[in-house]
């Protein structure tokens, strides 16, 4: 079972801070900065090059939440990341769509 797909069907705890009928929100287990949030949609997509024309709607839902929880976590006046890997070569550990949201310290470029 894909990991991720176990915390959307409660069979694997995690610290959720969103939900609703089509993503799921929860902290990071090993955070890259201060906040560090996964948005995923309860569907299971393996990642963007998985995406389809019909998958557009749960993309923008993703990025708004994204949106929606840096203002919760205090961090839109100060800046904030989102973030997808695509590909193992990208960084991309579990193959179930996820975005990255990090947040609460300054961020370096490149990130890589």
């Amino acid at each position: 079972m894909c990991l991720f797909c176990g915390i959307v069907e409660k069979k694997i705890a995690s610290r959720i801070v969103f939900e609703d009928d089509r993503a799921l929100a929860f902290k990071d287990v090993n955070p890259q900065a201060p906040t560090h949030i996964l948005i995923i949609p309860k569907q299971h997509l393996v990642s963007l090059n998985s995406i389809a024309e019909a998958d557009r709607e749960i993309m923008g839902h993703l990025f708004y939440l994204a949106q929606q929880i840096a203002k919760e976590q205090g961090i839109d006046k100060s800046g904030y990341r989102t973030v997808i890997n695509t590909g193992k070569d990208a960084g991309q550990s579990v193959f179930h769509l996820h975005l990255h949201l990090l947040g609460g310290r300054p961020m370096a470029w490149p990130p890589g």
